[in-house]
């Protein structure tokens, strides 16, 4: 995988780390879309592109990460977010960067606030707080045999049957629909009994949802939006490799990558933005 790209790709910045994930598989994903040009780069390393100078060079970020949680203590330690990243990221959308977040992203820095609301909502390891009311911890579901549903005819569907199987993790989160533009739903059931408890996970408790009173949840598993100027797509598969070889979730995050980094997507975002 090459570092920059210098031709007329568009370039590609992925952040990832924080998250147990097939390394190879991944790269090898991306790799096969030979019309784009990637350069990975880690946590904690790649904060330092998400500002307005660091970030000139790309055209789109892929987000795989999930910074902001210490899981060598039990329950997680949870981080606050550098003040740069705080300043430079939504200094980089206000400039119309497009970002597609995946999967386990949504989890991604739990204390800052306007994370959840770039993305468009939360994967919660631990109680908290989101938009001045309490939540619950999340509920995840691996290797779940599952339809997803296209519910939206949009750049990113372009291709993509209306519905398709997949096998892949599910979560029971915050979702803020009403800021949200659907494009996919799962025809899995969101409620408590077919989920466990993330906290319980958390504290080496796996497989267990007792004393967990999650309410039910979103049937959404992908979306697009805007934050600022720039356009937002998060798609909730992408697990493992068994995402990853699906023919449907492949062509999904490529028009995904393809359209956050195209100059109609950062049009579109900036006349939501009302600019």
């Amino acid at each position: 995988m090459g570092i920059i790209d210098h031709g007329q790709k568009p370039r590609v910045l992925v952040s990832v780390k924080g998250h147990p994930y097939p390394r190879d598989g991944f790269f090898g994903l991306l790799e096969s879309m030979d019309d784009l040009a990637f350069t990975a780069v880690e946590q904690p390393a790649s904060q330092l592109f998400f500002t307005p100078r660091q970030g000139a060079d790309y055209d789109a970020l892929l987000v795989y990460d999930m910074p902001g949680i210490d899981f060598a203590s039990r329950p997680p330690r949870l981080i606050p977010p550098p003040a740069e990243l705080v300043e430079g990221f939504p200094a980089l959308l206000e400039e119309g960067r497009g970002c597609v977040f995946l999967h386990h992203a949504i989890a991604g820095w739990p204390l800052w606030p306007e994370y959840a609301e770039i993305i468009g909502g939360r994967f919660l390891y631990l109680p908290g707080e989101l938009r001045g009311a309490p939540c619950l911890d999340s509920g995840y579901r691996h290797a779940v045999d599952y339809r997803a549903r296209v519910v939206a005819e949009h750049p990113v569907t372009e291709g993509v049957d209306g519905d398709f199987p997949i096998t892949d993790e599910l979560y029971l989160y915050q979702v803020f629909e009403d800021d949200l533009i659907p494009l996919l739903r799962s025809g899995h059931r969101f409620e408590r009994e077919n989920f466990y408890s993330a906290r319980e996970a958390a504290e080496g408790r796996l497989y267990s949802n007792a004393d967990w009173p999650h309410p039910p949840g979103s049937d959404l598993i992908g979306w697009v939006k805007h934050y600022r100027n720039s356009p937002i797509v998060y798609l909730q598969p992408g697990d493992d490799q068994a995402a990853y070889d699906n023919p449907a979730f492949r062509r999904l995050l490529h028009n995904a990558l393809r359209w956050v980094a195209s100059d109609a997507a950062r049009a579109w975002a900036r006349a939501r933005n009302g600019g």
